[in-house]
């Protein structure tokens, strides 16, 4: 999805798909990985029209808002500021520019699902707060360009080596579905505390609350530990 206004052959399609696929959707779900790799070969990839329809490269794809938000490469921005010296306003481009960081991990989710050995490559969010001149042991909230989603780590928590901000998976660009041009990766942690769109990061005195914490979920979210919710799949 762009965010463009549908065409009436979009909208025919999206319906058609909805109606034909419903079933394979099911069906992928309780066959597991293998007829979710038929899928995956055989329908439109993360940006086309299915992409809020179908589990995207065995993710599963969750939005709070209820679309898939877009921004091109080539207009996204990344606002870093709050308690920091030298505010940034980053482009795609200027993310590449950075120290290059690989990460290769799962992706776990807390309602019990896993993908995984994903390959992520970004820019450490610790070596962005230090560019930026982010206040020794201050916080970090994070905004979704959506308007609505929100994260936030702690200091120690936000410089870790395994926390970046992703602009690549599996060698690819970071697609809208997986929440690009760029989201946040916390490895460590479960899915939620990732936020996808990535659009603000804001420095500041004490935690805030994000989105799901302010639903229940814990603010430390490492996996195994978090709202007893964690199934261990293999």
């Amino acid at each position: 999805m762009t965010g463009a206004a549908e065409s009436p052959a979009e909208t025919r399609i999206g319906r058609r798909a909805l109606l034909g696929f419903a079933g394979l959707t099911a069906a992928g779900v309780l066959g597991g990985a293998r007829i979710q790799e038929v899928l995956d070969r055989l329908l439109p990839g993360p940006d086309g029209a299915l992409a809020s329809l179908l589990p995207a490269q065995r993710f599963r794809i969750y939005s709070v808002t209820g679309t898939l938000p877009a921004r091109s490469p080539d207009t996204y921005r990344l606002r870093i500021g709050g308690l920091v010296a030298r505010p940034l306003d980053l482009t795609l481009h200027d993310l590449r520019a950075r120290p290059a960081a690989t990460l290769v991990r799962d992706f776990q989710c807390v309602t019990g699902w896993r993908v995984g050995a994903v390959r992520w490559g970004g820019a450490r969010l610790s070596t962005l707060l230090d560019e930026a001149g982010a206040a020794p042991g201050a916080a970090v909230e994070f905004r979704s360009f959506d308007g609505r989603y929100t994260e936030a780590l702690t200091a120690a928590q936000a410089r870790r080596a395994d926390v970046v901000v992703a602009y690549e998976m599996n060698g690819r660009p970071l697609s809208s579905a997986h929440g690009g041009p760029a989201r946040l990766y916390v490895a460590p942690m479960y899915g939620y505390k990732s936020c996808k769109w990535l659009g603000e990061i804001t420095v500041t005195d004490r935690p805030v609350s994000g989105f799901w914490e302010q639903r229940g979920y814990d603010a430390d979210g490492w996996v195994g530990r978090s709202n007893g919710r964690d199934d261990r799949p293999t």
